[in-house]
C-alpha cells in the first residue's frame, strides 16, 4: 500500500488502484471511512470472488456517503488512467444496451469502492455466457407488518419444498430485513426459463403457507405476509450481491449463512466490521455450493401450466408478455 496526498494506493491483481480522499467518512453513524470500506472488501475477497467474480455488475454510487444522494451507473468506460477495466454488453428489458463493469477481480471492486459505490447489484449470468443464468434467486420480501422471525420462518419452508425438490440452497441476508435464498445452476436455461422456475417456486410455497407466504404481485393482496418475489429472476435483472455492503447507518453487509444458523442470525450485527471476523472464524458459508438441474422445479411450472394457471404479471418495465395476465390491479379491475 502507497500513500501520497489524500490517495492510499492499493496493489491489488496486479493493478494499482487508487483510493482518493481515503478519510473521507462514509457512514457518519459509525465513522467508516472510504477506506474502511475498501479494506472490508479486501478481508473477504475470495468469498466475494467466488459469489460474483465474472459478472456483469450495477453501481449503485454514494459519492458523499450514506448520507448524501445516490445514482445507478450501468456504464463502465475504461480510462486512460485505468485501461485495464473490463466491460461487457448488458440489456435492458426495452433492449437498450450498455457496457457494465465485470467483476474480473479485486481491482475491479476496488476501483468501484473509489467511485463511492459501497455494495454491488449482480447479475444472474457471468459476461462470457450472457444467453444463460446460472443461479435461481428466491427473494423473501418483508410486507408492512412482516416481521424478520416471520422471514426466517418463510426461509424454513423454502429450504423444505427445495430439499424435498432435491435442490439445494443456502441463504444470505439482505442487508436490510430480508432473506435471499440461492439455488446455483447449470448454465443450461436463461432467464425466462429461471423466471417461470421461481414463480411456481413462490405458488407452492403460497399453497403450503398460505397464512405467511404470498406470491400476489399486488401490494393490494399481499397482506402481513412475505412476499416471494419472482420477478427478482426476470431476464436482465440484477440482485444485491453477496458479502456487498448496503447503504444503512450500520453498514450491514448482505452475508451468507448456513441452514444451521437460520434461527439464530442477526442481520444488525453483520456490519464491516464484523463480518471479516466471522468469515476467518466459520469459512465461506457458500463454499459448497455447486451447480445443480433446475428440471425439479420445471416439473413445477408445467403441473401449474397443466392446472390452467397464467403466468404472473411482470414488472411494468418490461414489454407484455405471451400468456400474462393484464396487469391492472385487482381493485381497479373490479372498479372498472
Amino acid at each position: 500500500m502507497a500513500k501520497g496526498d489524500d490517495v492510499e494506493v492499493l496493489e491489488v491483481a496486479g493493478h494499482s488502484v487508487r483510493i482518493t480522499n481515503p478519510g473521507k467518512v462514509f457512514f457518519p453513524e459509525r465513522g467508516n471511512t472510504k477506506l474502511d470500506l475498501a479494506r472490508y472488501y479486501l478481508a473477504v475477497a475470495e468469498p466475494l470472488m467466488a459469489a460474483m467474480g465474472g459478472r456483469p455488475v450495477l453501481l449503485q454510487r454514494f459519492p458523499n456517503g450514506v448520507t448524501g444522494s445516490s445514482f445507478f451507473q450501468k456504464r463502465v468506460t475504461p480510462t486512460k488512467a485505468d485501461p485495464w477495466l473490463t466491460t461487457t454488453v448488458v440489456s435492458t428489458p426495452n433492449g437498450t444496451t450498455s457496457n457494465a463493469l465485470v467483476a474480473v477481480d479485486l481491482a475491479h471492486v476496488l476501483w468501484a469502492v473509489n467511485m463511492g459505490c459501497l455494495g454491488f447489484h449482480v447479475w444472474p449470468n457471468t459476461a462470457a455466457d450472457p444467453a444463460h443464468a446460472d443461479e435461481l434467486r428466491i427473494d423473501l420480501d418483508p410486507s408492512p407488518g412482516v416481521t424478520f422471525p416471520m422471514i426466517q420462518e418463510a426461509a424454513a419452508e423454502t429450504k423444505a419444498l427445495l430439499d424435498e425438490l432435491g435442490v439445494a440452497s443456502l441463504p444470505k441476508t439482505t442487508g436490510n430485513r430480508g432473506i435471499h435464498v440461492y439455488a446455483r445452476l447449470l448454465p443450461h436455461w436463461d432467464g425466462y426459463t429461471v423466471r417461470a422456475a421461481a414463480v411456481a417456486v413462490a405458488r407452492a410455497l403460497e399453497r403450503r403457507r398460505p397464512d405467511l407466504l404470498t406470491a400476489a404481485w399486488w401490494k393490494e393482496e399481499r397482506g402481513s405476509r412475505v412476499f416471494i418475489d419472482f420477478n427478482q429472476n426476470a431476464p436482465h435483472k440484477t440482485v444485491f450481491g453477496a458479502w456487498s455492503v448496503r447503504a444503512n447507518p450500520h453498514a450491514q453487509v448482505s452475508t451468507p449463512f448456513t441452514w444451521d444458523e437460520l434461527a439464530t442470525i442477526e442481520p444488525r450485527e453483520l456490519t464491516i466490521e464484523t463480518v471479516p471476523t466471522r468469515l476467518s472464524e466459520r469459512g465461506d458459508a457458500w463454499a459448497a455450493m455447486t451447480a445443480q438441474d433446475l428440471a425439479p422445479l420445471l416439473d413445477l411450472h408445467e403441473h401449474d401450466r397443466a392446472d390452467g394457471l397464467p403466468d404472473a404479471p411482470w414488472p411494468p418495465v418490461y414489454p407484455k408478455m405471451p400468456g400474462e395476465p393484464p396487469r391492472v390491479q385487482p381493485s381497479r379491475a373490479r372498479h372498472e
